[in-house]
């Protein structure tokens, strides 16, 4: 029994489903599924479950993993979005406020064994994040984000380092002693249960003591799925499924909430309107939020804190425009946001007067930081040839080509902006850029992937 409560105890805090059949597996729904026949239904979860429109956890078909194997008619498989308007989540009524916790991380070190010998996905990560705050892991696929994410919610051992919560160290804790919330890229919603009651899984294991109706209905209040509550998981859309995913996680009062990849899944307008809403849930909540992400702009919209990740270590973190505007490394500054390559001894670069090479092959500078000019008398400006031009909606890419061969691409998108600067192929232009802006480089500080 101590390793059924403890398997339990793992999918519910991780929202991990073992992803093959295990015997295991089908014991904790058939464990779950008794549990619910002893219990008195109540109004919400006894409603899904004697709803005519949905299937009771009796009357379930269930496959060899523990999943509904008859045919759902979902929304998302006839490519049909679930929303009408835009989710605003703004009530947290009767949800109580929790303190999150301080998250520091000390010298965090992970290594894994090849063939090649030792890979160091996390190199000597330290990192304090305060409570309440949002933070965006960030960087290239093999970064070492995902893996610090994995190590701070206990699915991983570190090779050496410390985490702490509040100053208590929780390095060797497992997962369902953390006081965490994950939500996965898969959501791994219980495929049996319906929303209202995988919403309240976590709550009825750990026996805490609550209204756990209430706590449900007000989760779905603040998700805004409260007509939803006992439909099941194959009959939501992408969008509802998450939104049913993070408040699985919250339910049990978390002080940290782990987010990998959450919106990845979504098309673009539903992970916009859902990101707006998952920062509102976390600040009114005062969860301690970190989430893994690939998408810049997600970073950019959601997060109070960013950290640029390459090669297992910390490159910079800071607020999302101080990273865009003061880049650190040329790394950084390369992957965050738009740049312009060009080789150091080009006339363009010579003519900016950009002194700051220290030996160095190339220099960056951002697109916005060019700046085009139809006046070619005027100082400090270098001539060029209008190559091509691209309508891009509205806006406008023009392809600028320098006397000496070299070429870049400027992008013109205000609207006073396009008809100040409409420009022909063939039309010569000046072009010039402020040189503090500008970054020396070898294509060897590009390089994300570790050699072994």
């Amino acid at each position: 029994m101590v390793h059924l409560i403890d398997m339990r105890l793992f999918i519910m805090q991780s929202s991990i489903v073992p992803p093959t059949p295990h015997p295991l597996a089908a014991a904790v729904i058939t464990f779950q599924r008794q549990q619910e026949k002893n219990k008195r239904p109540s109004s919400l979860l006894a409603a899904s479950s004697s709803s005519s429109a949905t299937p009771s956890l009796d009357e379930d078909i269930l496959d060899d993993a523990g999943s509904i194997s008859a045919e759902s008619n979902t929304e998302e498989e006839h490519g049909v979005s679930s929303f009408a308007t835009t989710p605003t989540f703004t009530t947290t009524e009767g949800l109580h406020r929790v303190r999150g916790a301080r998250v520091e991380v000390k010298n965090m070190v992970k290594h894994f064994k090849t063939r090649k010998g030792l890979f160091k996905a996390v190199d000597g990560v330290s990192l304090k994040l305060e409570p309440g705050t949002i933070t965006a892991l960030l960087g290239p696929s093999g970064s070492g984000k995902t893996t610090l994410l994995r190590l701070l919610a206990g699915l991983e051992a570190p090779t050496a380092g410390q985490l702490l919560f509040d100053g208590v160290d929780v390095t060797d804790l497992r997962i369902q002693d953390r006081n965490l919330g994950i939500v996965f890229q898969g959501y791994a919603l219980f495929k049996h249960m319906t929303v209202a009651k995988n919403i309240s899984f976590g709550p009825r294991i750990r026996k805490m003591g609550i209204d756990v109706d209430s706590k449900v209905e007000n989760l779905l209040k603040l998700i805004e799925l409260e007509e939803l509550g006992g439909r099941y998981p194959p009959q939501l859309s992408g969008g509802q499924k998450q939104r049913v995913a993070v408040a699985r996680a919250l339910a049990c009062d978390p002080r940290v909430l782990l987010l990998d990849e959450p919106f990845g899944a979504l098309d673009p307008i539903v992970r916009k309107s859902l990101r707006e809403g998952l920062k509102g849930i976390v600040k009114r909540l005062g969860v301690t939020t970190i989430m893994v992400t690939h998408d810049q702009e997600e970073a950019w919209d959601v997060a109070d804190n960013v950290i640029v990740f390459n090669k297992g270590i910390v490159e910079q973190q800071g607020r999302p425009d101080v990273l865009t505007r003061s880049p650190d490394t040329p790394f950084v500054m390369n992957f965050v946001g738009d740049v312009v390559h060009l080789p150091a001894t080009s006339l363009f670069i010579r003519r900016m007067n950009f002194n700051n090479l220290d030996g160095k092959s190339h220099v960056m500078v951002r697109p916005g930081d060019i700046s085009l000019s139809k006046d070619l008398n005027q100082p400090g400006i270098s001539a060029a040839t209008v190559a091509d031009k691209l309508n891009v909606g509205w806006a406008i890419r023009y392809f600028i080509k320098f006397d000496d061969g070299v070429e870049v691409e400027v992008g013109v998108g205000r609207e006073e902006d396009v008809q100040k600067y409409d420009l022909d192929i063939g039309q010569r232009v000046a072009i010039k850029a402020d040189p503090k802006k500008m970054m020396a480089f070898n294509f060897e500080e590009l390089e994300n992937v570790q050699s072994i």
